[in-house]
């Protein structure tokens, strides 16, 4: 069966940065809606339809395109009051809000001074990205999964 709408891809993966280290990749084989259900990147998507168990995907990921440009904005500084009474360390993480309301999640990055600087970039936000995926296995998605907009079961979601 070939990659298609409405799918679920399982596969192995690897992602690079520019430098060729590896930031990311699967043990375990993971699994995917395919078929634009945001569930893996739009350029990953396009590149995995019509390919076969067994193929293996190379897609190029520019900032846009995987993690997004990394954004000034997104850095602040708080006085550390504001933070729960717990130890802060850096690379310490915390959800918050942005000025829409759409939750952030923050990385601590630097603590000094009664100051605490807050990230909420991706952490590979900015970076180009090389995406290597070997496709393990293709089946039908159940009327749930499609009604759900992603997997269940081995490799995907449990509710």
């Amino acid at each position: 069966m070939q990659v298609a709408m409405n799918t679920v891809v399982t596969m192995t993966y690897e992602l690079k940065n520019a430098d060729g280290e590896v930031l990311e990749s699967s043990a375990e084989p993971v699994a995917y809606l395919h078929g634009g259900y945001d569930n893996i990147f739009p350029k990953v998507e396009e590149a995995m339809h019509g390919k076969n168990v067994g193929d293996v995907v190379e897609v190029s990921l520019e900032p846009v395109d995987g993690f997004g440009e990394y954004d000034e904005e997104l850095v602040q500084i708080e006085p550390a009051s504001a933070f729960p009474a717990a130890e802060l360390k850096v690379g310490m993480q915390f959800e918050g809000e942005d000025d829409t309301g759409e939750v952030i999640l923050y990385t601590v990055t630097e603590i000094a001074d009664g100051k605490v600087v807050v990230d909420g970039n991706h952490p590979w936000a900015g970076e180009r990205l090389l995406f290597k995926a070997t496709i393990k296995e293709v089946r039908s998605a159940s009327k749930e999964e499609v009604s759900h907009s992603h997997v269940h079961g081995a490799g995907g979601h449990h509710h």
